[in-house]
């Protein structure tokens, strides 16, 4: 099938340090590329891909100090697109909503994956108002807010099955918080429970602007006033196997309705488990007593960290393996493509071992 995957233009492709949906757009475009699919990649210029890059920005925006709006550079890229959307069988955007309006006339053979939460009340009267457009949710829950729409699916995130190899016995006896500092995501509950329980807890995250003043006022006291805490700050991926795959468990203590939570299945491949406030997706994500626990109270967590720890990390490894990862993730988005009304069956060109086959693509 000829692809086109269009992603956020905030963060390169994938990013450099944080950037969830930028990660999940390189994996799928990866993984469709190794599945011999011709895929077009419309993201920022720094970007790395094995598929055709269209850049639509010299760098991503936010590490760029001359853009001070990014919009005009949004809007630049649709353009982009709509001039060459009658090239690909199937769009696939990442990019939220801003799209809507301009896909009406080719709705039928695009999908745009929902990566945020749903319950902002502004968002009910704008997904009522293009009813008609395919999403796809990451979590069965993400999708309680909203009004009647048109669902193709939920296509849970997915890793590559050797980005993060598997450790079986961790060198580092402490707890791990991972992400961003944030009053959702709740350092806070992470530093009780690691001082409930007595043991050092890392806390690796990103500071963004607008969380500036709760890092300042709320977390960074604590931390200070923590002698078994270590604040690293933000890490990237070759880091991000060392740090999750010696803890001893990841702590995931999140206040919202979080639409998935990559992180647990980063822990997961690694074969750390989880213990995980029962919010959103987290019920979805992680399989109680095998890949990790779920509570509702930090004292209910402090409680279970001992048994979390027994938990057979072969047996954490395995249910990301069975359940989470970009082959099984692309796999479940090739179903949804073939199955929108606006793809035909057509006769595409796919590359084995260098060449080139015909093959008759079933919609």
């Amino acid at each position: 099938m000829k692809i086109a995957q269009i992603a956020p233009l905030a963060e390169s492709v994938p990013p450099k340090l944080y950037g969830g949906t930028e990660r999940i757009v390189s994996y799928l475009t990866e993984e469709l590329v190794a599945q011999g699919h011709d895929v077009t990649l419309f993201a920022s210029g720094d970007s790395a891909t094995s598929a055709v890059l269209v850049p639509c920005s010299d760098i991503a925006l936010r590490l760029n100090p001359a853009v001070k709006d990014q919009l005009p550079h949004q809007i630049m890229m649709l353009e982009e697109i709509r001039q060459r959307a009658h090239e690909f069988d199937v769009l696939h955007f990442h990019i939220d909503l801003l799209h809507f309006p301009l896909i009406r006339d080719f709705a039928d053979r695009t999908v745009t994956t929902l990566h945020g939460r749903l319950d902002l009340p502004d968002l009910k009267p704008f997904y009522k108002a293009f009813a008609d457009i395919p999403l796809v949710s990451i979590s069965n829950d993400q999708r309680r807010p909203m009004p009647p729409v048109n669902w193709s699916g939920t296509v849970y995130h997915g890793l590559p099955r050797d980005l993060l190899p598997f450790t079986e016995r961790p060198k580092g006896n402490y707890l791990a918080f991972l992400g961003r500092i944030s009053p959702e995501k709740r350092p806070d509950r992470a530093i009780q429970i690691a001082a409930k329980v007595g043991m050092p807890l890392k806390m690796a995250a990103k500071i963004d602007d607008v969380d500036r003043a709760y890092w300042e006022t709320v977390i960074e006291p604590m931390v200070k006033s923590h002698s078994n805490v270590e604040f690293v700050g933000e890490i990237d991926e070759h880091r991000k196997a060392s740090f999750l795959g010696n803890a001893g468990a990841l702590l995931f203590p999140i206040d919202w309705p979080e639409p998935f939570g990559i992180v647990m299945i980063e822990a997961m491949a690694c074969g750390t488990p989880v213990i995980a406030f029962r919010c959103g997706s987290v019920p979805e994500v992680i399989d109680e007593g095998v890949s990790g626990v779920l509570v509702d109270s930090v004292q209910e967590a402090a409680e279970n960290i001992e048994w979390l720890l027994r938990l057979d990390r072969r047996k954490v490894r395995r249910a990301f393996e069975d359940r989470f990862t970009a082959e099984r993730m692309a796999r479940d988005y090739l179903g949804i493509y073939r199955n929108l009304p606006g793809v035909r069956p057509r006769t595409a060109v796919r590359r084995v071992n260098g060449q080139s086959l015909d093959l008759k693509v079933v919609a």
